[in-house]
C-alpha cells in the first residue's frame, strides 16, 4: 500500500451527518442558518423566515455592543453602559451627564456621539471557495496574508466607496466558512436619553455579573441621515407589559468572542498562560485607576468610565478561569472532543473501506489515505503560542486569545501608531497592506482616528506608564525589546515626556498628519509620533513571527477541524461568536443550582428594599423623588436562558410576536464559562425590561416625547 498524507475536505464533507451537538437553547446562530423548526418545537412557537428577516433588519451593531430599532425615525435602544463612553465624551467636569442623566426634551437637544457608528446587517453571501482558493499551496505568513488580501478585495468589490455601506468578510467555524456581510452604516449617531449612571449601575461592582439586579441599564440613541432622523420603517414594536415567567423569547445581538471550538490543547494554553497574565495585568491597572480616582472629584470623574470597563473585564476573566479549572466542566469538554474524534475516525475508516472495495472492483492497486489529524497539528502549535503570547500581546495586541487589550495602553499612543502605520501602509497597494488598512476598511480607521473626543493627560500617563512597566516586568529588563521601548528612561519619566509633549489630543493635528501621509509623519517632531516610529519595527516583527508560527498553522488546522465537524455533525453546528449578528432563544426563568438560586424577576419594590443609603446601594435623586409615583410591582430586571457572551450587551429581547420586551445587559458569574461551552443549568442572561424603561421615562424623567414615539399612552 502507498501512504498519502493529505486532507480531502470534499470527501469529508460528503459524509452523512450524524447527531447534532447543540442541545436545548444552546447556540449563537447565524441568521442564514437559524434552526427555525427546532426552535418552534422546543418553544412551542410558530415563527417563520419572515420573522427572522424582520429581527435581522431591526437589530443594530453599535460599537462593541448590540441594540435594536424601536421606532420608524431612527430611535434605538441599547444599554446605558454601551453609551458610557459617549456620555463621558459629551461631559465635562462642570457638566457631568453621568451624574445628572442625559435628558433632552426634544430631538433638537440630542447630541452626536463622537466617532460612533451604528450598522444594520442587510445581506449575507458565501465566499468560502474564493477565499480558500487564494491561499492554495501557501504556508506561513503568505497563507494568512493571501486570505486577508482576498477578503479585502471582496469587500472593496461589494461596497466600493459608498460611505453608507460597509462590507466585511467574516471567518466562521474558525476558517471553515467565509461569509460576506453587508451592512447599512450610519455615522451620525446621537444620544437621545441616558439615565444617571447610578440608576443603571445600582449595586456597582458588587452586583456585577450577579442576580438579583435592580438596574435601569438602558439608553436611547438615534441614527441620523443628512442631518435628519433616519427613516427606519422596519423596527421592533414596543411592549411595555409585565413579562411572564416561562414565556419563550428570542435575543438578537452581536456576541463578541467565544472559544467553544477550541481543542483541549488550545484551552490549556488559555488556562495556563493567557488568562493568568491578562488577569494580573488588569488588576494592576484597576488599582492604579482607583488610586487616581481618590485624589479628588475631577479625578474621580475622569477615571469613572475606565474603572467600570476594567472591573468588568477582570470579573469576566475570573469567571472564565473558574470554568477552565472546574474538573467536571473540563471533563465534559474532554469527553465531547473524544467523541468527536472517534466519530471522525470511524467515518474516515468507512470511507477508506468503500474506497478499497471500489479499487478492488476496478482491479486497481489499493491506496491508503492517512487522515491528517488537526488535533495533533494544533497541539504542536501550543508551545510556540505559549512562548510568543506575552510579547505579541504586549507589543502588538490582537492575539484573539485574551480578555485584556494591552499594547500601547493610552489613546495618544493608539493615535500615533494608527497615523504611523496608516501612512506606511497606504503607500502600498491595498492587497499588500496589513489587513486593517486595506481600502475597504480605511473609512472606519479614519472615523475612529479623527473623532473629537476629550483627552485627559493624567489618565494617558497612567495608562502609558502601566503598559511600559508591565511590558518590562513580563518580558524582563534584559529583553532586546526593551532597548527600543525604554532606552535609558524609566516608564514614569518616558510616559510623562511623551504625554506632555504630544499634540495628538487635537483632532486637527491628527487630521493634518493623516492627510499629509508618510512625508508628514517622518517630518513630525511630535514625541509620540517619533516614539511610535521607534518601536514599530519590533511590534511588526513579533506580529510577523506570530502569523508565521502560530496564526497560519492554527488557521490551517482549524479549517481541517471545521471540515471534520461538518462531516460528523452536518450544518446543525453553530460557529463560535465573532462579533457579528447572531440569534439565540430561550425562556424567561430563574435559576436553582448551587451558588445561583433566584427567581426570574426583580421589581421596584425590591430596589426600595435593597437601598441602604450607603454606596453602592444609594438611590439616585431622581429615583428617590419618583418613589411614590412608581408601581412597586413593576418588573425591573429578569433572567432568561439564552446563550450570550460579552458583546451581547444591548441585545434586544423579543417575544414570539417579535415585540421588544427588554435588552440584555449582563449575565451571571457562572455564565462566564459560556466562552467555552453552554450549560443550560447555569447560563442566565440578565435583562432590563421595557416595563422598567417605560416606568423610568414616564415617572422618573418625564420624557413624554419619547413615550409618544414608542406609542405608549
Amino acid at each position: 500500500m502507498r501512504h498519502l498524507a493529505f486532507f480531502a475536505s470534499a470527501a469529508v464533507l460528503a459524509f452523512a451527518a450524524s447527531a447534532a451537538p447543540a442541545a436545548a437553547e444552546e447556540g449563537m446562530w447565524t441568521y442564514d442558518n437559524f434552526p427555525i423548526a427546532k426552535a418552534n418545537r422546543q418553544l412551542g412557537t410558530n415563527i417563520d423566515q419572515g420573522f427572522i428577516d424582520r429581527l435581522r433588519l431591526s437589530s443594530v451593531k453599535f460599537g462593541g455592543c448590540s441594540a435594536g430599532l424601536i421606532s420608524g425615525e431612527g430611535l434605538i435602544m441599547t444599554n446605558n453602559h454601551c453609551v458610557a463612553t459617549c456620555v463621558a465624551n459629551l461631559s465635562t467636569p462642570q457638566v457631568q451627564y453621568a451624574e445628572t442623566g442625559f435628558l433632552p426634551r426634544s430631538r433638537e437637544e440630542e447630541l452626536k456621539c463622537p466617532g460612533a457608528t451604528a450598522e444594520i446587517l442587510t445581506d449575507i453571501s458565501d465566499v468560502t471557495e474564493r477565499v480558500n482558493k487564494a491561499a492554495e499551496g501557501l504556508d506561513g505568513q503568505a497563507f494568512t496574508r493571501a486570505k486577508e488580501a482576498e477578503a479585502a478585495r471582496i469587500e472593496s468589490e461589494a461596497c466600493g466607496n459608498d460611505p453608507k455601506v460597509r462590507c466585511q468578510v467574516v471567518s466562521l467555524y474558525r476558517g471553515g466558512q467565509f461569509k460576506l456581510y453587508k451592512f447599512r452604516k450610519y455615522d451620525d449617531v446621537r444620544l437621545a436619553w441616558a439615565p444617571e449612571d447610578r440608576a443603571a449601575t445600582f449595586g456597582g461592582d458588587l452586583d456585577n455579573f450577579s442576580f438579583p439586579r435592580f438596574a435601569i441599564d438602558a439608553a436611547f440613541i438615534r441614527v441620523y441621515e443628512d442631518g435628519k432622523p433616519a427613516a427606519t420603517p422596519t423596527h421592533f414594536k414596543w411592549n411595555a407589559d409585565k413579562p411572564t415567567e416561562g414565556e419563550p423569547i428570542f435575543l438578537s445581538g452581536n456576541p463578541g468572542s467565544t472559544q467553544r471550538l477550541l481543542t483541549q490543547a488550545q484551552l490549556m494554553t488559555i488556562r495556563d498562560v493567557v488568562l493568568p497574565m491578562d488577569q494580573l495585568i488588569a488588576s494592576e491597572l484597576r488599582g492604579r485607576l482607583i488610586r487616581y480616582s481618590e485624589e479628588g472629584d475631577e479625578q474621580a470623574f475622569i477615571a469613572m468610565d475606565p474603572i467600570v470597563g476594567i472591573e468588568n473585564t477582570y470579573k469576566r476573566g475570573r469567571g472564565r478561569m473558574s470554568a477552565l479549572i472546574d474538573p467536571s466542566f473540563m471533563a465534559t469538554k474532554a469527553a465531547a472532543e473524544a467523541d468527536f474524534r472517534q466519530r471522525y475516525m470511524r467515518q474516515w475508516s468507512e470511507m477508506q473501506a468503500g474506497l478499497r472495495n471500489e479499487q478492488r472492483r476496478r482491479g486497481q492497486s489499493q491506496i491508503f489515505i492517512e487522515p491528517v489529524n488537526p488535533w495533533t497539528a494544533l497541539e504542536a502549535v501550543q508551545p510556540v503560542a505559549r512562548e510568543l503570547y506575552a510579547p505579541m500581546a504586549l507589543l502588538e495586541g490582537g492575539t484573539g486569545m485574551g480578555t485584556t487589550s494591552v499594547a500601547g495602553g493610552s489613546n495618544l499612543f493608539s493615535y500615533a501608531r494608527t497615523l504611523v502605520r496608516g501612512a506606511q501602509e497606504r503607500a502600498k497597494p491595498s492587497g499588500e497592506r496589513l489587513a486593517e488598512y486595506s481600502d475597504s476598511r480605511l473609512s472606519g480607521v479614519e472615523t475612529r482616528l479623527l473623532a473629537d473626543k476629550p483627552t485627559y493627560p493624567a489618565l494617558e500617563q497612567i495608562r502609558l506608564e502601566w503598559w511600559l512597566s508591565k511590558t518590562r516586568e513580563w518580558l524582563t529588563v534584559d529583553s532586546p525589546y526593551m532597548t527600543a521601548l525604554l532606552g535609558k528612561e524609566s516608564p514614569e519619566a518616558l510616559s510623562a515626556r511623551l504625554v506632555e509633549g504630544s499634540k495628538l489630543a487635537d483632532p486637527a493635528v491628527r487630521r493634518a498628519l493623516w492627510e499629509g501621509g508618510l512625508a508628514a509623519i517622518e517630518a513630525s517632531d511630535d514625541p509620540m509620533i517619533q516614539y511610535a516610529l521607534r518601536v514599530d519595527a519590533d511590534a511588526r516583527a513579533i506580529r510577523s513571527d506570530w502569523e508565521n508560527r502560530v496564526q497560519a498553522p492554527t488557521d490551517k488546522a482549524s479549517e481541517q477541524l471545521a471540515a471534520a465537524r461538518f462531516a460528523v455533525y452536518g450544518d446543525a453546528v453553530y460557529p463560535d461568536a465573532t462579533g457579528t449578528l447572531r440569534l439565540t432563544y430561550g425562556k424567561i426563568e430563574g435559576s436553582d443550582v448551587p451558588g445561583q438560586r433566584f427567581g426570574a424577576f426583580t421589581t421596584f419594590q425590591g430596589l426600595w428594599d435593597r437601598a441602604t443609603g450607603a454606596e453602592p446601594f444609594v438611590l439616585t435623586p431622581g429615583l428617590q423623588a419618583a418613589k411614590d409615583r412608581i408601581d412597586p410591582t413593576a418588573v425591573m430586571n429578569m433572567t432568561v436562558s439564552t446563550d450570550t457572551i460579552g458583546g451581547s450587551s444591548g441585545s434586544p429581547v423579543l417575544n414570539a410576536k417579535g415585540e421588544i420586551i427588554g435588552a440584555n445587559f449582563d449575565s451571571t458569574v457562572l455564565s462566564q464559562r459560556n466562552a467555552y461551552g453552554y450549560d443550560r443549568n447555569t447560563n442566565r442572561s440578565v435583562i432590563v425590561t421595557t416595563q422598567a424603561v417605560t416606568t423610568a421615562l414616564k415617572d422618573v424623567y418625564g420624557l413624554n416625547h419619547l413615550l409618544a414615539e414608542l406609542g405608549v399612552q
